[in-house]
């Protein structure tokens, strides 16, 4: 196929002057389909409109060079026959070139579904690809969960010693005020001032019980439902009071997620902030009546 003819092609399905003459010359002329292969293969190129400038030592007219505009596209292309006689290529009639173009057309339907599929399967490798990045990531996070979890636990462990050793300071403390006041007030007076002595000093000892009730570590709470139904549970006296609207919310079967939480007696309607105390500090230790009532 002479040059003149694949530039005709080019132009005929589409494809401008400049983008034509690049893919004849950078492909050296070797036929319409390495330069269909070309023009698809270069087609996102900055300056694939500009127009083509041959080397210095290329020469126009050669096999790798556009002809020359004063030659016509068609006819430009000659040969000798018989002694020096020079006879035109016949000129493709619109049959032909219609044909041709037909061809021609279902070769680059053929290359761009080729590269439909070659796209499609490195837009598969690269979802893989994303996938298993998305995999790594989850299991970064589930060992960062993980040891986040086991650092709690150990907190937990040690804020329970440190409750368990200062209960322990208390009551040796309590048992040593018991040992000092026996000492003191148990020794000397007479019979019958002891008992009336004995009677004013005991008075501080009955104080015990508020401190033992700070020492409760756990606490029973019975919860009243909108339908009249009742739950009993048991919480850590330092879990806040937002655990307990939690478990009712996961237990209860009427289906209202927003509620209040308060108690008769005395008459308390927990607001948003005792959300976020401990239930000790909210005087529910060691046992407690809640009533789950509407907003």
């Amino acid at each position: 196929m002479a040059e003149c003819t694949v530039l005709e092609s080019l132009l005929e399905m589409g494809f401008n002057k400049n983008r034509a003459e690049k893919a004849l010359a950078y492909t050296g002329n070797q036929g319409i389909e390495r330069a269909m292969d070309w023009l698809m293969e270069h087609e996102n190129d900055p300056d694939i409109d500009e127009p083509y400038v041959p080397p210095p030592e290329n020469v126009l007219g050669s096999e790798s060079s556009p002809l020359p505009d004063s030659m016509d596209p068609i006819e430009g292309s000659i040969a000798e026959e018989g002694e020096g006689t020079v006879q035109p290529k016949r000129p493709l009639t619109e049959e032909e070139k219609r044909e041709q173009v037909k061809r021609l057309e279902e070769l680059m339907r053929i290359k761009q579904q080729e590269r439909a599929e070659r796209e499609k399967k490195e837009e598969i490798e690269r979802e893989k690809q994303r996938r298993r990045q998305g995999q790594e990531l989850l299991q970064i996070k589930q060992k960062l969960q993980d040891e986040e979890m086991k650092k709690l636990a150990d907190e937990r462990r040690r804020e329970k010693m440190e409750e368990k050793l200062a209960k322990q300071r208390v009551r040796e403390k309590i048992e040593r005020d018991k040992a000092e006041r026996a000492k003191k007030f148990g020794g000397g007076g007479t019979p019958s001032s002891s008992p009336a002595d004995v009677v004013p000093v005991s008075a501080p000892a009955s104080q015990g019980p508020p401190p033992a009730k700070r020492e409760y570590d756990e606490c029973r709470i019975q919860i009243r439902l909108l339908d009249g139904s009742v739950m009993t549970s048991t919480f850590k006296a330092k879990e806040q009071l937002a655990a307990v609207r939690v478990y009712v919310q996961m237990n209860q079967t009427s289906g209202i997620d927003d509620f209040n939480l308060m108690t008769t007696f005395p008459r308390k309607l927990f607001t948003e902030e005792d959300m976020e105390k401990p239930l000790q500090e909210l005087g529910l230790v060691p046992s407690a009546v809640l009533i789950v009532a509407k907003k």
